[in-house]
């Protein structure tokens, strides 16, 4: 490549196995395209590909927060800005290739219809994040195996149910897991002990499983949003899932708002006429969505420095869950701009620079 070489924009289709990249010239010309492997040398192969074209400004890549997440990481290593989830539109109307696909990525950045910085998944949020899978997983065998107790105990012979009445559940697991079936299992009553016995074992395994998770990720949690964590009502599940939905740069989100749509928290207009109105936002990241529902919940709940307060409140006949979740005193709202403060096309004029400081994540506040 010359000193004066153009300059070219990139664009790759991921897979489990291959990634087919292509590059385009500044006027949106097909240059070239080509497959490489998934492999570290595969990735710096790829790179090198694409700056013998030219100077390479960016590269589209399809699916950074899975198969192309290494990608996207080598390219940004490397000072090339990446950009992710390119328009897909293309594949309706030209049909879908690889080759269709990679270029469709670059073009969708040259022409700037493609503007998302994707995470960078280099830091302890990423580690929270996969921690957090684990954990979820856990509690979801958890919640199944007592689910299928639950069941089994209902149908199970009457001595048995007799037996386990009343319990409370710690009581229970430990009475199903001290259970002995005996030898012959071609009897009912047998093979329902032994039942039970596995379940409630299993149980008792996730708990285990899920302690060890809790105890690893609190200190994560804390090194990576210490102020967060000092919000009433928000403990180390609420603040992780926020963590792993805004990333390890939250600068990407460049306002309020930008964090907002992505929780799904943000009104979508729905207007027409001379009817104007709002609908919930039905996209987002739901899982980042359910937290705030949950924070106010538990906001409602009894607690010596609001409880004088959310009393005269409720006694005025207000309800107890918008004051649950209220704007910081001093927050600067996202549509100030324009001829005034309140004019709604002023943008935010803050950003996020710290997860455990940034004004989105203190709306929960």
């Amino acid at each position: 490549m010359t000193h004066n070489a153009a300059e070219i924009t990139g664009g790759v289709d991921t897979h489990g196995l291959t990634h087919h990249s292509a590059v385009i010239d500044p006027v949106g010309r097909h240059l070239a395209d080509r497959e490489f492997p998934t492999t570290i040398r595969g990735y710096r192969e790829l790179l090198d590909w694409m700056r013998s074209h030219g100077k390479l400004i960016a590269v589209g890549v399809e699916g950074t927060g899975a198969y192309g997440a290494e990608l996207a990481r080598v390219l940004t290593a490397a000072g090339i800005a990446v950009i992710d989830r390119p328009d897909r539109k293309t594949r309706r109307m030209k049909g879908k290739s690889d080759p269709i696909d990679a270029y469709a990525a670059a073009t969708a950045v040259l022409s700037g219809r493609a503007t998302g910085t994707p995470k960078s998944r280099d830091g302890v949020v990423e580690a929270v994040r996969v921690l957090r899978v684990a954990r979820r997983s856990a509690v979801k065998a958890r919640t199944q195996a007592m689910n299928q107790i639950r069941g089994l105990l209902v149908s199970a012979p009457a001595m048995l149910r007799e037996r386990t009445t009343g319990m409370d559940r710690a009581a229970l697991i430990r009475a199903l897991a001290r259970l002995w079936p005996g030898d012959d299992l071609s009897r009912p009553l047998a093979a329902t002990r032994a039942a039970l016995r596995r379940l409630a074992r299993r149980h008792q395994a996730m708990d285990e499983e899920i302690a060890e998770l809790d105890a690893e990720l609190g200190p994560l949690t804390r090194q990576a949003a210490p102020v967060l964590l000092e919000l009433y009502g928000v403990g180390p599940e609420t603040a992780g899932q926020l963590l792993a939905s805004a990333g390890d740069n939250p600068e990407r989100m460049r306002s309020e708002a930008a964090f907002a749509h992505l929780a799904a928290v943000a009104p979508i207009p729905a207007s027409s006429g001379r009817t104007h109105r709002h609908r919930l936002n039905r996209g987002g990241d739901r899982a980042a969505n359910h937290r705030p529902g949950a924070h106010a919940l538990r906001r409602t709940h009894p607690n010596p420095r609001r409880a004088a307060h959310q009393g005269r409140t409720l006694e005025e006949g207000h309800h107890a869950l918008p004051q649950a979740i209220r704007r910081p005193r001093g927050l600067p709202r996202s549509h100030q701009h324009a001829s005034g403060p309140n004019h709604p096309n002023r943008p935010c004029s803050c950003r996020l620079t710290s997860i455990g400081a940034s004004p989105a994540l203190n709306l929960l506040g």
